[in-house]
């Protein structure tokens, strides 16, 4: 056969372009076939192969010619193969400096959470937040998780991963999220979660279906307890001590028992760290001297924690402009503080409720004022916020304490009780965001 006749041969096996694009890239074993990738040329490909010696002389040479063309149709199909994988699978050593073992948790591979998420299908969305999407995924055992699947637009979103990686591991409380794994390659950074079968507290209140019933008042009060209780756990019992920085009803999750967990590390930090003077959080949520001075400590917690509670209370949004139009306060905060000034309980009260438990609304809504607060240091810690919720006595106690205080001190004015903006001064307003 001549040199001739053997190159159309290849050309003719080579025939498809998918095929012979791939056949001349440098590499076919990456995850993503770049055809952008320098190509050989079919006489190097051609070069690579002894060239047929003529005349045919004997039957060893035919033999030779016969496994020659085994051996191409055989790197043909196994290329093939290849081309065929899906384009989803890890590369070895592609965790970017994280050890498969980082605090104990397993590593999932990319392939697994596609699967597991049906390539991250719309139709898995459970929400979107500041730094990724949620969805709901099918692990090959048959459970139900959340993937958290983080951007990869902005320089701290590796950062935000990180630090979100490390919190979750590290905390154990039934009130609090805990992370089940974790998967971090060059172009994916994602978390696996439990999943909680009644979603946020937010949902519950907001955007719940007409089929879905209302959160009553047992179930609300539960989970005020709960999320109380589990931030008093990053507060005073966790292995190090951590300040949540984004407590809202969107961040409470609940679980098939309607059990509140704290969830959404992404903004958290210890208490042992400095994270500069930038302020963190959601608008309508956020204390105010973290506000003013971007100093944060557990009592900011405790301010934002008073506010959830006034989303229990009213069903509405800690900052909507809505109220605006019925020449309401924008600030959910200052709406219920005057409105109860003014006794007006009925209005306040989520309608969902029904109006049969003016009492015990009175009561929460006792603990979110005290919690709210414009001093920090008057406020209480979680703990005695814990402590509040299950003794009547100590809440009674300490709202006789509290009012004491705000009509004998001078500087406590009735304004500062009922406006959450009051007391900030220009230098203090101009300080950082």
């Amino acid at each position: 056969m001549s040199r001739d006749n053997w190159e159309r041969l290849v050309v003719a096996v080579l025939k498809r372009d998918q095929i012979w694009q791939l056949c001349h890239q440098d590499s076919i074993t990456t995850v993503s076939s770049d055809f952008s990738q320098r190509y050989l040329s079919l006489s190097h490909i051609v070069s690579s192969f002894p060239s047929p010696q003529l005349p045919l002389t004997n039957d060893s040479f035919v033999k030779d010619k016969k496994n020659e063309s085994a051996s191409i149709t055989q790197k043909l199909f196994s290329a093939l193969l290849r081309r065929r994988k899906p384009m989803y699978y890890d590369i070895a050593g592609d965790l970017d400096g994280i050890s498969e073992d980082h605090f104990g948790l397993e590593s999932f591979s990319l392939r697994e959470l596609f699967v597991a998420t049906d390539n991250f299908s719309n139709k898995n969305i459970l929400g979107r937040g500041g730094h990724g999407t949620v969805y709901k995924g099918h692990l090959a055992d048959g459970s139900l998780v959340a993937v958290k699947r983080f951007r990869a637009e902005r320089a701290d979103d590796q950062v935000k991963f990180e630090k979100e990686l490390e919190i979750s591991s590290i905390v154990a409380h039934r009130n609090v999220i805990r992370l089940r794994a974790f998967c971090n390659t060059r172009t994916e950074r994602l978390l696996v979660y439990p999943y909680m079968a009644n979603g946020s507290v937010a949902s519950c209140l907001r955007e719940r279906h007409e089929s879905q019933p209302p959160l009553d008042w047992a179930i609300r009060l539960c989970v005020a307890v709960g999320a109380a209780k589990g931030l008093a756990y990053l507060h005073h019992e966790c292995v190090r001590g951590i300040i949540h920085r984004d407590i809202k009803a969107a961040n409470i999750l609940l679980d098939e028992d309607f059990e509140a967990v704290v969830a959404d590390f992404c903004l958290a930090k210890c208490t042992d760290s400095y994270d500069g003077d930038c302020v963190n959080g959601t608008i309508g949520h956020i204390a105010p001297e973290y506000l003013s001075t971007g100093k944060c400590s557990e009592k900011s917690d405790v301010y934002s924690y008073g506010v959830f509670l006034l989303e229990l209370i009213t069903g509405q949004r800690a900052f909507d402009h809505a109220r605006l139009s019925n020449d309401e306060d924008v600030m959910l905060l200052d709406w219920v503080k005057q409105l109860s000034k003014d006794r007006k309980f009925e209005v306040m009260v989520d309608q969902d409720l029904g109006g049969n438990c003016d009492e015990e609304v009175e009561k929460l809504l006792h603990i979110a004022i005290i919690c709210t607060q414009h001093d920090p240091e008057r406020r209480p810690t979680m703990s005695e916020v814990v402590r509040m919720l299950e003794d009547g006595n100590v809440l009674a106690q300490r709202w006789e304490d509290f009012y004491k205080a705000m009509c004998e001190d001078e500087d406590f004015s009735l304004k500062a009780c009922y406006d959450s903006g009051c007391d900030v001064s220009d230098e203090e307003l101009s300080g950082p965001r």
